[in-house]
């Protein structure tokens, strides 16, 4: 089945009981036992929920992974899966992530004693170099988030399996419509489902795909144990967004490269961050490990100053956290979305104040286009 096909056939489809062409939403706690410890699936639903589950079996068939699970959030989902993990033990990540997730792996798990070393995963021997005999990860995001750098997902996994280590990637920038880290040899997948998943600006929820039915019991037992899981009308919604993420993908991506193209024009641009533009340094990587480049921008108006003047001149894009949705949005990651960095690491990292990032929306592009060039002028 095709991946277009897929997004409206996978998973559980309607319901056998009425012919309901959509899976309901079952808004319940508790089910009624047969006999004591005899249920017909579901006991309660911390533990698994009908509509819940029906997500849960999409994600995973459009990861083509073993097993899939919804959480109450993105960040509820990185912290399920670094739960994996003990006092003691290791994880190599990469630089240039979300702040969120650097901020839970730095601020909180940190004080478990489940140490992160980050490091700029695009170029693989870095990555060798930061592994220790405690290392038990490597966490990546490709592209990255905010400077769209490209990590080799097959380089990322042969060293991860030489090692005995599992390798972890989150996939929200591309969704599974363009790229399938498992099937390069990751162990597990993470998304922002907030984001392209849902589309819609209408839902904050997050999902994890796994490899192999050993870690998908792991990850259950720790989702029933956390309880951070997603209810059923925000599973619900979700469905119904995925089931448009193929045009949506498509329309993001149109609307990114043109918008990109013409940025890498302007000479008062100080650099364009876009794996589609072929002077990228990871386009080539880009365009053989994926099937498309998405709908992300970043580009730099050499100032944080001009920056909060573009911002406020835009009309068609809007000054918004997140990303994915079918508005444009725009923001200034320094700033916001990776304000928990600190302003030395940031800086380290290229994130400077006059870094724009924006979210290409599904608006015709030449109003994007007019938007941004009256908001730089």
């Amino acid at each position: 089945m095709r991946i277009d096909t897929k997004l409206i056939h996978g998973g559980v489809m309607g319901d056998k009981h009425t012919g309901a062409l959509s899976v309901p939403i079952y808004q319940v706690s508790t089910y009624q036992q047969d006999e004591i410890g005899k249920h017909r699936g579901y006991e309660y639903s911390r533990t698994g929920n009908p509509t819940r589950s029906a997500l849960e079996t999409l994600i995973a068939e459009l990861e083509n992974g073993t097993r899939g699970f919804a959480f109450s959030s993105g960040m509820a989902a990185v912290s399920t899966v670094v739960s994996l993990f003990n006092q003691g033990d290791h994880l190599v990540v990469g630089d240039d992530i979300y702040g969120g997730t650097y901020r839970v792996l730095s601020k909180v798990f940190n004080r478990l004693g489940i140490q992160s070393s980050f490091v700029d995963s695009s170029h693989p021997e870095a990555v060798e170099d930061m592994i220790r005999p405690e290392t038990k990860a490597v966490y990546i995001e490709t592209p990255s988030n905010p400077l769209l750098k490209v990590t080799d997902l097959s380089k990322m996994a042969a060293i991860c399996q030489s090692r005995g280590l599992l390798l972890i990637v989150d996939n929200t920038f591309l969704t599974p419509y363009w790229q399938n880290p498992i099937d390069s040899g990751a162990d597990i997948v993470l998304h922002s489902a907030t984001k392209y998943m849902g589309g819609h600006s209408d839902v904050v929820a997050g999902l994890v795909a796994v490899k192999g039915e050993e870690l998908g019991e792991q990850i259950h037992f720790l989702q029933n144990s956390i309880g951070a899981v997603l209810g059923p009308q925000d599973s619900w919604l979700l469905i119904r967004g995925i089931k448009t993420l193929g045009l949506r993908m498509r329309q993001h991506e149109e609307g990114a490269r043109h918008l990109a193209n013409w940025l890498s024009t302007r000479k008062d641009i100080k650099k364009v961050y876009y794996p589609g533009l072929k002077d990228h340094p990871g386009h080539e990587l880009a365009r053989t490990q994926a099937r498309g480049f998405g709908g992300m921008i970043s580009f730099d108006v050499g100032s944080g100053k001009r920056a909060e003047e573009v911002l406020s001149r835009t009309q068609w894009f809007t000054l918004a956290e997140s990303l994915g949705a079918v508005e444009s949005l725009i923001s200034v990651p320094s700033r916001m979305t990776h304000a928990s960095i600190p302003e030395e690491r940031r800086a380290e990292l290229g994130i400077t104040d006059g870094l724009i990032r924006i979210s290409v929306g599904v608006e015709d592009p030449e109003d994007l286009v007019e938007d941004l060039e009256q908001a730089l002028r």
